[in-house]
């Protein structure tokens, strides 16, 4: 069973206000994102829970015994967010108060906003134009000497330029903190994101491998294991006894035994995702105005968006975007504002920020559908309505307006 129409109720934070115009038109029927729960998923939570042990134990243990060994890592902590994971991975550096984090400034916002919690300066950078990700380029030059980690980013579940940035950070004696939020299942040169660095994923419901919410960080580096356990339950190595300042980042056993038989389906899954992709592109190949995304050598992306770039000028996006949502077909741009150009980093000094491809960018992404529960017509009909519409707006005139 792909999913239930429960499952189908779970979709983008962006979608229609409730009341608004378009959330009274046609329904969404071609969601952007779509959990599949089956029904040995289901028995796992239930079995779970009629064992009366919830909070974190054996089933916790087990998922990060098994995602350790998937990631090829010699330890996997779980966490209950993909933001606990990046907070906690920075404080398992030593990292806090005076230190500067480098992070590119297309991404989401709990990229920068970790470094801000653990005591940190986010210092923000430009981005590549071809995977989204961090460009190693511009990095150099914005290291200081108070700077302490690199943040890269695999945005939309490719990885980014990690063999390069991975270099830098050997080179300069930095941390480096993989963001796989997105990219679970990823792949760079034969190894799985997640092992370059320390890595921090997200399984938020919309996520590749979903436990609702949560989030893992993964490592080799035992110091780092050691303090970020410590770190996520209250600072204590033994019950009851605080040796420092923690915090409550415990994953349930629930959500640990729905994130490990997910894990077991993952890979299948994930080439579902790479089959529609596939197809996504070639249906739109050669459609003016669009540029359609890449999965760039010697990296295996695992399609948690497929993101295009529209640039038949301004408001040629929204107006894809409201042609989709006329014929039931769900998209979003993620994201539509560089985390420099967010009201709060902007109070915090930013606003004179300039990174003029993370600013074009947000102007012109738009996600579409791509995820494992949609049928081959679903990826035919929502092809044809990003044509049809391109197609429609080049003869209006109305390009570049």
């Amino acid at each position: 069973m792909m999913g239930s129409s429960q499952n189908r109720q779970q979709t983008t934070d962006d979608r229609a206000e409730p009341g608004s115009r378009a959330s009274m038109e046609v329904p969404i029927r071609i969601r952007i994102a779509q959990p599949i729960i089956e029904d040995d998923e289901r028995r796992a939570v239930i079995q779970t829970l009629d064992s009366g042990q919830l909070a974190q134990g054996p089933r916790v243990a087990a998922f990060e015994q098994a995602f350790a060994r998937y990631i090829g890592v010699r330890h996997a902590i779980a966490l209950n967010s993909g933001t606990a994971a990046l907070h906690i991975a920075l404080l398992g550096h030593g990292i806090g108060a005076g230190d500067e984090v480098i992070v590119p400034a297309f991404s989401f916002a709990a990229t920068a906003t970790a470094a801000l919690h653990a005591g940190a300066r986010p210092v923000f950078v430009d981005v590549r134009e071809d995977d989204f990700g961090i460009d190693a380029a511009p990095v150099e030059a914005a290291i200081s000497s108070r700077t302490r980690a690199i943040v890269a980013v695999h945005l939309y579940g490719q990885p980014c330029d990690i063999e390069a940035v991975s270099a830098l950070c050997a080179r300069r004696g930095l941390a480096l903190i993989e963001d796989a939020a997105q990219a679970v299942g990823a792949e760079a040169s034969g190894r799985r994101c997640g092992s370059f660095g320390t890595g921090a994923f997200s399984f938020y419901a919309t996520k590749n491998l979903t436990t609702g919410e949560g989030g893992m960080l993964t490592t080799d580096d035992e110091a780092v294991a050691e303090r970020t356990r410590l770190l996520r339950s209250q600072g204590e190595r033994a019950r009851y006894v605080s040796e420092e300042s923690g915090y409550n980042y415990r994953m349930t056993e629930m959500a640990a035994a729905l994130g490990h038989a997910q894990l077991l389906k993952l890979d299948a899954r994930n080439e579902r995702r790479r089959a529609n992709a596939a197809r996504l592109s070639a249906l739109l190949a050669g459609v003016d105005g669009i540029v359609t995304p890449q999965e760039l050598p010697g990296r295996q992306h695992v399609w948690h968006q497929y993101t295009i770039r529209v640039l038949a000028g301004r408001g040629a996006r929204g107006r894809l975007q409201t042609s989709l949502r006329a014929r039931g077909i769900e998209s979003a741009p993620f994201y539509p504002t560089p985390i420099h150009r967010q009201p709060l980093y902007e109070r915090l000094g930013y606003a004179d920020a300039r990174l003029p491809v993370a600013e074009r960018l947000a102007d012109e992404v738009l996600s579409l559908p791509v995820h494992p529960a949609l049928s081959p017509d679903d990826i035919e009909e929502v092809a044809s309505a990003v044509a049809e519409e391109m197609r429609t707006s080049q003869r209006r005139g109305t390009w570049g307006r």
